[in-house]
């Protein structure tokens, strides 16, 4: 029925039956949007996830993981894992296909070619790459548009809610504290040994990209 609806709006889709089989058409033809579900035979959908993110060729591959699994803690693993977005079963059609929209939206490359400088980190929008010190660093889609809508607003604090309608759209419902956990990922990939830490933390009041301690 997924495959069907999605096809009927212009989509070509391929599925796999496993996890095993999933990783092999993922590495054979690479997708631009992967969908997920947890529980896959042979190998869980955290394990598939978990293996395209350690892939160089598919660390930036846009994932979201469709699951009957509704506690809290699921989704915040499955996030932390590397999904992008974590629907929970049953949903509705209409919102499965206005999250694939933005998420291939935002996964598509800056046409404007802009580059962003701060401190030492440089954002290519025509390469889509990330420096820091010289040195690349690797992000999924949602991680760079994130860093991207910061590096365009330097030092301006931006609530939970401002940076889901900047960076996931105002027409998708996503918790607040899907915030928190990509923050985190940036975060992690931007931090290297003695490097300054330039996400700052406003308590109650949200996150800057930021030099000055609190």
């Amino acid at each position: 029925m997924l495959r069907y609806n999605l096809e009927k709006l212009g989509y070509l889709v391929d599925e796999a039956a496993d996890g095993q089989e999933a990783l092999l058409r993922v590495a054979e033809t690479t997708p631009d949007i992967v969908l997920l579900d947890w529980m896959l035979p042979s190998l869980s959908g955290i394990e598939v996830c978990r293996q395209i993110r350690r892939r160089p060729q598919t660390r930036d591959l846009p994932i979201i993981m469709l699951t009957a699994r509704v506690e809290e803690q699921d989704s915040i693993r499955g996030l932390n894992i590397g999904a992008d977005d974590y629907i929970t079963k049953p949903f509705s059609m209409e919102a499965l296909a206005a999250r694939v929209r933005a998420l291939l939206r935002r996964a598509q490359p800056q046409a404007v070619g802009r580059t962003l400088r701060f401190h030492d980190i440089v954002l290519d929008g025509a390469e889509h790459r990330v420096q820091r010190n010289n040195r690349p660093i690797h992000l999924g889609p949602t991680e760079y548009r994130l860093l991207e809508f910061l590096m365009q607003h330097p030092r301006r604090v931006f609530s939970r809610e401002d940076l889901l309608n900047a960076v996931w759209g105002a027409d998708i419902h996503v918790e607040a504290r899907t915030v928190d956990v990509h923050i985190r990922r940036l975060r992690k990939a931007l931090n290297g040994p003695d490097e300054i830490d330039v996400v700052r933390t406003v308590r109650t009041a949200g996150y800057a990209l930021d030099l000055d301690a609190l």
